[in-house]
Formats: C-alpha cells, structure tokens, sequence
C-alpha cells in the first residue's frame, strides 16, 4: 500500500485547509486510517483517525472540535478537514493505514503504511 498526503500550505490563524490522501489500494475497506503529526524538535503526535467503515472517529483533545477526518471508500482517499487553525498546529502531517486495525488508534508504531507528510504552516 502506497500513501500520498497532499493539501498542505501556509494559512493565517483562524483558516481553514483540508488535506487528503490517496491510496494505492481500496484501503478504504480493509484499514483503519489515521492522521499524525510532528512539528519541528518534537515526537511524532497522534491527530485523528477513522474506522474501517468510517462510522467511527477518534481524535485528540488539541484538535477535537476543530479537525474532521473522513474517508471515501470509493475513492481509496483519507481526508482530514482542519478549521480555526492555530499557530501550534505548524508541523508536517502524515496519513497513515493499520492493517490489522488495532483499537490503539493513538499509538503510531501500531500503522503499518505511512505517507510522505505535507507541510501545515500556521501563522499569528
């Protein structure tokens, strides 16, 4: 499986972008998907992921209220819908896909497939 995050750019606070991510293979059926991200000196961080019937979401307390994860099945695509950006909301986003889906979406070592990361640049 193969992963290309795009949509990332430079917004004042208070914008709004959407990212998304392209499979190689209908992982909308089989994988839990996933969002993470690392900002500059810091540890990769979980952001939200979604089921594998994308009934289920799940996100951290930082971004819930603010970010939407989606996917469609159809299009083998993962998005992640980000609002009222923050200036701590800087860093480089990474889809990712788990498998065997886990139930410990916020562990990043339980993903198996990995994008190649999109720059998000919030500035004050």
């Amino acid at each position: 499986v193969q992963l290309q995050a795009s949509g990332g750019g430079l917004v004042q606070a208070g914008g709004s972008l959407r990212l998304s991510c392209a499979a190689s293979k209908r992982t909308g059926v089989n994988y839990v998907m996933g969002w993470f991200r690392q900002a500059p000196g810091k540890e990769r961080e979980f952001v939200a992921a979604i089921s594998r019937s994308g009934r289920s979401t799940y996100y951290a307390d930082s971004v819930r209220g603010r970010f939407t994860i989606s996917r469609n099945a159809a299009l083998a695509t993962l998005y992640l819908q980000m609002n009222d950006l923050k200036p701590e909301d800087t860093a480089v986003y990474y889809c990712a896909a788990d498998r065997y889906s886990s139930t410990q979406y916020e562990n990043s070592a339980e993903y198996d497939y990995w994008g190649q990361g999109t720059q998000v640049t919030v500035s004050s």
